[in-house]
């Protein structure tokens, strides 16, 4: 009948072959290992015995930036009666109990150690990145009120700039005096009546960048654009 031998009970065999002098380098050779550890076995049976040929665990013993058991265990505790907390609360609360100042890192990672947390990938995968990008041109505008210029009176005046989504052609560049609904609207209505006026694409730009502006009568006179709220628009003069 065949008996496995246990890594202890092989390496003890090891032991006692080179104790009854077959050289180390032999030995190491038999049993696929370095002469390193051989001697290695060796010192641990002198020292130990046959316990010391056991596998020792590999765990850090001591860490120097480790924080406290009595501070983890509080930090622990909090999390546990208030789990809306995070490590920004957990860190002004630790210092307000006189615990010192504890990182915010550090209280993340004893929130992950402890299974309290789920850990987050600190950068987001390509494949995560959805491209917003449309496939042609003219099918959405970009507006943005990007800066502020001053005239030469002092005045200060809004910029509002256009980019097409897909061609990243700026269609519309405007200076309003007020970056509110109605001079958007308007420097956008401008600039669309030209490309229309250029390009006689009015079809197109209808289809794939407006909407149907809805309109509902006030009384006393004036129209309000029902997607604009707040906005009145007044009739031209005649």
């Amino acid at each position: 009948m065949l008996w496995e031998l246990s890594v202890a009970e092989q390496r003890y065999r090891a032991v006692l072959e080179v104790g009854s002098g077959v050289p180390v380098t032999e030995v190491a050779e038999r049993y696929g290992v370095s002469r390193q550890t051989v001697h290695t076995w060796v010192l641990r049976y002198r020292q130990e015995g046959v316990a010391g040929l056991e596998d020792h665990s590999h765990q850090v013993r001591s860490h120097p930036w480790r924080i406290p058991v009595k501070v983890e265990e509080v930090i622990c505790e909090l999390r546990r009666r208030h789990p809306k907390w995070g490590p920004r609360r957990l860190v002004f609360e630790m210092g307000r109990r006189g615990y010192g100042q504890v990182t915010r890192s550090t209280v993340y990672r004893t929130l992950v150690r402890n299974g309290l947390v789920e850990p987050k990938s600190r950068r987001r995968k390509r494949k995560d990145y959805r491209r917003w990008e449309r496939s042609s041109p003219m099918e959405l505008w970009q507006l943005d009120v990007t800066a502020s210029a001053f005239l030469t009176n002092g005045t200060e005046a809004k910029i509002v700039t256009g980019i097409d989504d897909h061609s990243r052609f700026c269609v519309i560049t405007k200076a309003v005096m007020r970056a509110t609904a109605r001079p958007v609207c308007l420097a956008f209505v401008g600039c669309d009546a030209g490309l229309r006026g250029a390009r006689g694409s009015a079809d197109r730009q209808r289809q794939g960048v407006h909407r149907p502006v809805p309109q509902a009568r006030r009384a006393g006179g004036g129209a309000v654009r029902q997607d604009l709220p707040g906005e009145r628009h007044h009739p031209p003069p005649h």
